[in-house]
């Protein structure tokens, strides 16, 4: 009899429980349902849109490659504006650079290569971006924005590409010492990245010495100066009077 009312006891709580927390219960089922099926969506979601990007890149890379920027404008804008959480949309970006570059319109190039610098992420691919850049600002004849982009840039994969568009840009600036090293600092580089035998004429060629600065020409003298330099030596002999014969010097032995 005791057992029995022990149960009755039992199922009765259960009863006031699930009375009580039942609804946080299902609730708390429901949320985590729907957790689930929002993961599994995003999930499918983020995948089919990396397939269509993955697609379109590869339009594009074949519209690079035969040199259709009319083809391949539209392309790479549309991986711009509809998938720019992708990789592919910093990927469009370094090759319309370099299709730019290959039709001569070397600051579409840079605009382009700074618009992927301007994105969140894509770490490896703004090293890339940052390198290409510095030899187009090379090109345009802008060393000291090689410096400015450059700076306190020590990433070890690209350290030596890095160190040799540095070495260019003192080079070009006249600060012969600093390419220098420079260019040392790119031939100590393992990673292979660097042409070193390019690296090495670089260095090679640059000159022994800095040029000497050129003189500034000599004050002219004062005014008071020049007219007294101007002054014949005549002037400072005394004048003859008028009518006044020479007195002529005494000969050798008068006064013997």
């Amino acid at each position: 009899m005791d057992d029995l009312q022990s149960e009755k006891e039992q199922i009765e709580e259960m009863k006031a429980w699930w009375a009580e927390y039942g609804r946080y219960v299902i609730a708390g089922v429901v949320i985590a349902v729907g957790l689930l099926l929002g993961f599994n969506y995003h999930k499918s979601s983020k995948l089919e849109a990396e397939l269509q990007a993955s697609d379109l890149f590869e339009s594009l890379a074949g519209y690079v490659v035969d040199g259709d920027l009319d083809a391949a404008t539209p392309v790479a804008e549309e991986l711009y504006s509809n998938y720019a959480n992708t990789a592919y949309a910093a990927q469009s970006r370094l090759v319309m650079a370099r299709l730019f570059m290959d039709q001569n319109r070397d600051q579409d190039a840079a605009d382009a290569l700074r618009e992927l610098l301007g994105m969140s992420g894509n770490g490896a691919l703004k090293h890339v971006a940052r390198a290409r850049l510095a030899r187009i600002l090379l090109y345009q004849d802008k060393p000291q924005e090689v410096l400015d982009l450059l700076a306190e840039q020590t990433n070890p994969g690209f350290a030596g590409l890095y160190a040799e568009a540095r070495g260019d840009a003192h080079a070009a600036l006249g600060d012969y010492e600093a390419a220098a090293t420079a260019y040392e600092e790119a031939l100590a580089d393992t990673s292979q990245a660097v042409n070193r035998g390019v690296v090495q004429m670089k260095l090679l060629d640059l000159p022994d010495e800095l040029p000497m600065p050129t003189a500034e020409p000599a004050p002219e003298p004062a005014a008071e100066e020049a007219g007294a330099e101007e002054a014949s030596p005549e002037a400072a002999e005394p004048a003859v009077e008028e009518g006044a014969e020479p007195v002529a010097e005494p000969e050798a032995g008068a006064a013997e």
